[in-house]
């Protein structure tokens, strides 16, 4: 896949997405679909399909994942980390309710 076709698919806007690359025109991050592939183990066809990509979006996405992994990796680590950091921290309000009874 060349650069060209990269550019077709993926785009990197300071203030949207929090300046992720994500696919043209949609707010999905790349980062949104390895995880959902990677991590969740949905297929190709099942993320295009689930949120209106082409086949070559998803693709693309993928293929800039694995040009840069290191990164994206460690963004996932980051915001895996903040949400246990929430989640410690706040009880919920169910837990609450239910052990004041």
């Amino acid at each position: 896949m060349s650069v060209n076709t990269l550019n077709q698919h993926i785009e990197i806007t300071p203030g949207v997405s929090s300046g992720k690359a994500r696919i043209i025109g949609h707010r999905i991050t790349v980062q949104n679909i390895v995880i959902w592939h990677e991590r969740m183990g949905k297929s190709v066809d099942e993320i295009a399909t689930e949120y209106d990509l082409t086949l070559g979006d998803v693709h693309a996405a993928l293929t800039y994942y694995f040009d840069h992994r290191a990164e994206i990796d460690n963004s996932i680590e980051e915001s895996s980390a903040f949400v246990d950091m929430l989640q410690q921290g706040s009880v919920s309000k169910l837990k609450q309710k239910l052990q004041s009874e």
